[in-house]
């Protein structure tokens, strides 16, 4: 009897290539689009219903069924608050690395099973190695798409129906594939930024939430250089956008190096970039794939940015995880602009062996 697949088509062609992957492999394979936003944007048309129209066309050539669920709600509960409530601490979070746990591994899998599904597959570019019971998370053989980053934080219990079908193929086999098979996806830009915002101005986007409050552009001697429009619009090393050129000795660039929440200040500097790097960084917690290490202190490689090759580091357990500060990630080379909010992700060799919110960096 064949083994049924729920695939999370986005309408993108990656998702499309692993349900006609999967098709092809002799699953029953069932197409399912979630709704996790519901807006408008700039223009006035609804993404989401554009994305439908591709899921629809695609499943219409695969012959497979295809269905819709709607997430919205749960998204706005368990991302989007969160999303909020980091910028309003002036942090920056990485809400997708959130969505991934939250909403595409979580209500859509509960929902996958009530259509009968023995896996569930996404068209994300990694890979999955299911051992004895025990499920580890790979890099996909396209370095430059690899996602593990973004799914750093599911669990064993998530991971063990889970089918990552484009795993071994770069990008543009992808592309070919679906140009093959006729695909209306194939030539489909992919998409970028938050998923909720999209191609949006982010500045103005978040104004209909938080409310921006200007304050002063300083130097750590005291010289004010300009007025910010909020802090929670920059982030540590960021050069673009700071609207104070032409200032009198200045010497390169100016960048941020830090933000004052408590009296609505932005720093910055110019020259030498020394106060941008930083020695370690603190986690409280962090999601280990399968399990924690029993060592105290090891040597691994992490990513704290996404698009950022990976760096050698040294892992210190220091209390149990949870407890602030319980993590201390010591760096081999001092590393720029590591950022509160974000994700530092652990590698060891082929395997993602988790991850956690970076608590602060240390100089």
């Amino acid at each position: 009897m064949k083994k049924t697949v729920v695939v999370g088509m986005s309408g993108g062609v990656d998702s499309s290539v692993a349900a006609l992957l999967l098709k092809e492999q002799g699953y029953n394979v069932i197409g399912l689009f979630m709704v996790n936003w519901e807006e408008n944007d700039e223009n006035g048309c609804c993404t989401a219903e554009e994305d439908y129209a591709d899921v629809r066309r695609v499943s219409e050539v695969l012959d497979i069924p295809y269905y819709t669920v709607n997430f919205s709600k749960e998204y706005y509960d368990r991302v989007f608050r969160y999303f909020l409530d980091e910028y309003s601490r002036g942090r920056t979070p990485n809400p997708d690395v959130l969505c991934n746990r939250e909403i595409k591994f979580g209500p859509f899998l509960s929902y996958a099973e009530k259509l009968g599904a023995d896996y569930i597959a996404t068209g994300h570019y990694c890979g999955i190695s299911h051992e004895n019971g025990v499920h580890y998370l790979l890099k996909a053989k396209d370095r430059n798409k690899d996602q593990t980053y973004f799914l750093n934080q599911l669990s064993q219990k998530q991971l063990e129906k889970v089918l990552f079908p484009i795993a071994d193929l770069d990008k543009s086999e992808v592309r070919a594939i679906a140009e093959e098979n006729g695909l209306a996806t194939a030539r489909k830009k992919d998409s970028t930024g938050i998923c909720f915002i999209g191609e949006r101005n982010f500045r103005k986007f978040l104004m209909n939430y938080l409310p921006a409050k200007s304050g002063d552009i300083k130097t750590y001697d005291g010289r004010v250089l300009g007025t910010h429009c909020g802090l929670m619009y920059y982030t540590i090393g960021q050069r673009k956008g700071l609207d104070i050129g032409g200032q009198k000795d200045d010497e390169g660039r100016w960048f941020v190096i830090e933000k004052d929440l408590k009296n609505n200040v932005l720093y910055v500097a110019h020259g030498e970039e020394d106060r941008l790097y930083s020695s370690a960084l603190a986690m409280d917690e962090c999601n280990w794939i399968p399990f924690a290490k029993e060592e105290k202190e090891f040597h691994c490689t992490a990513k704290f940015r996404y698009r950022q090759p990976e760096q050698g580091c040294t892992v210190k357990i220091l209390g149990r995880n949870g407890e602030k500060g319980s993590i201390l990630v010591e760096f081999d080379e001092k590393q720029r602009a590591i950022t509160e909010g974000q994700y530092a992700v652990f590698y060891d060799g082929n395997k993602c062996i988790g991850g956690g919110v970076i608590e602060r960096a240390i100089k």
